[in-house]
């Protein structure tokens, strides 16, 4: 067994590698330039019918609405925010990969919280207070914790490359290829 030591957590990496299934038994085959396909597709999909909704919203919302849920909309929000804090938390207690999920999710969560504060506050009196709480709180949290699931990502990847002997050459994340696809797209 070794152990690599890293800032944010100790990974263990035992040697022993599932051996490679044989052609006909109950190989179960996934397609890879398929499913990117598909998710390309979806993604162009999405922004069309996102742009489209935009424009709607734009032209049809009113300036001013009051809402008859709103405490229940912000204290379930943080409620959902407090839930990926102890999720994170966990991960990171008991040395799982989900931290990086987890990772992600809270730090994207924070930035919404980030925005809907201080947009919602724009022209009142808790302005400054809520820019304040943005800029000192919880936008630095979200950037420690992209940065450390960066970071792990990175680690996880080199670890990985270690153990199968291909660390010398190692690229920037946004240039390796998914799922150990040959050919990288520009």
């Amino acid at each position: 067994m070794r152990i690599h030591e890293f800032v944010i957590h100790v990974i263990e990496i035992t040697s022993r590698v599932r051996p490679a299934r044989r052609l006909g038994t109950n190989q179960i085959v996934i397609n890879l330039s398929r499913g990117r396909r598909l998710g390309v597709l979806f993604s162009i999909i999405s922004c069309t019918v996102l742009v489209g909704w935009i424009i709607v919203l734009l032209l049809t919302l009113h300036r001013h609405i009051t809402a008859t849920h709103w405490r229940l909309a912000w204290v379930g929000f943080d409620i959902v925010l407090l839930a990926a804090f102890a999720a994170t938390g966990w991960a990171f207690w008991r040395g799982r990969q989900i931290v990086i999920a987890c990772l992600l999710i809270t730090a994207t969560l924070l930035c919404c919280d980030a925005w809907f504060d201080v947009i919602l506050d724009l022209g009142t009196s808790g302005m400054w207070m809520s820019v304040a709480s943005a800029v000192v709180v919880e936008l630095p949290i979200a950037f420690l914790m992209f940065s450390a699931a960066r970071r792990l990502i990175r680690l996880s990847a080199l670890v990985a490359m270690g153990e199968s002997g291909d660390q010398d050459s190692f690229s920037p994340l946004w240039r390796v290829p998914l799922l150990g696809e040959a050919a990288s797209r520009e």
